[in-house]
């Protein structure tokens, strides 16, 4: 008794399905991601240093991983910008070095940055 094999027939292979997950993932992520700029520090472009003096003597900022020094001096992160305007006194434009030790992280140096950043008028210089 000869036994039939079934026919097998190719159909063609429907896109429709695929074109519609597409569709969602594209919406997805276009809906849950942001397009906001966080601006809350400035950062300008280096320059070559103009070789001026000035009268004005700089404040040295010390991040490390676990502690914060102003001129030698350990401070508080809430203490900084009070201590540096009681240091400036009139001065309306300070000059900060920042030196960052390789233990300190990106964000301890924002947290450090931000406040800095209301001091008007204020030279920022961030080394490592």
């Amino acid at each position: 008794m000869p036994v039939s094999r079934a026919t097998f027939r190719q159909r063609k292979l429907s896109l429709t399905s695929l074109i519609d997950v597409i569709f969602l993932l594209l919406l997805f992520f276009m809906l849950s991601s942001t397009f906001s700029r966080n601006g809350e520090i400035a950062f300008l472009a280096a320059t070559t240093g103009s070789g001026t003096m000035t009268d004005r003597p700089p404040l040295f900022l010390r991040l490390d991983g676990t502690s914060l020094s102003l001129n030698g001096g350990v401070i508080a992160l809430d203490q900084l910008l009070p201590t540096i305007k009681d240091r400036i006194g009139d001065n309306p434009a300070p000059r900060v070095i920042v030196s960052v030790t390789g233990d300190a992280t990106s964000q301890g140096l924002v947290n450090v940055l931000v406040p800095l950043g209301q001091l008007p008028g204020a030279e920022i210089t961030v080394v490592e």
